[in-house]
């Protein structure tokens, strides 16, 4: 079974190349930003599988390196993707939809603030021009609002 490139798929591809990012994570509500800053190579695997490998500073010390899969299934009209990094044992497996230059990807892991617990965020990638995106990262409250925890700018290199 063999897949043709579509307009999502070149969408994503919009994204490979270089690039430098400044990140600002909030470790709990109305505590002081911790701000990080690294990059991110993201290179095109066939016509239509995005790969991200990312390295930067974590905030307090230390280096984070992270890689990010991204395609879009025909089938299902759905952006599937994941996401790993060095310091988490957790695998998120992302399933996501697209609204003009926004990317919404859904997916579950550990709690942050409940040990043992699981949440529900939404990592948003919104393209901004060919040059500079802004990827943020939210968690589910028990309220049933979506909360803002950390919101990265990366630009072209």
């Amino acid at each position: 079974m063999m897949n043709e490139a579509t307009e999502e798929h070149r969408w994503l591809h919009r994204m490979v190349g270089e690039w430098a990012y400044e990140s600002s994570f909030e470790p709990e509500p109305g505590a002081e930003p911790m701000i990080a800053t690294g990059t991110e190579r993201v290179e095109a695997l066939g016509d239509l599988w995005i790969i991200g490998k990312g390295s930067g500073e974590i905030p307090g010390g230390g280096t984070m390196h992270s890689r990010m899969t991204l395609g879009y299934d025909p089938a299902t009209g759905r952006y599937p993707g994941s996401w790993i990094a060095s310091v988490m044992a957790h695998m998120f497996v992302y399933d996501g939809s697209r609204d003009g230059d926004v990317l919404t990807l859904e997916t579950e892991g550990p709690s942050m603030t409940e040990a043992g617990g699981t949440a529900r965020y939404r990592d948003i990638i919104e393209l901004i021009g060919a040059d500079r995106r802004l990827l943020r990262s939210c968690v589910l409250g028990d309220d049933g609002l979506w909360t803002e925890f950390m919101r990265a700018e990366y630009r072209r290199v």
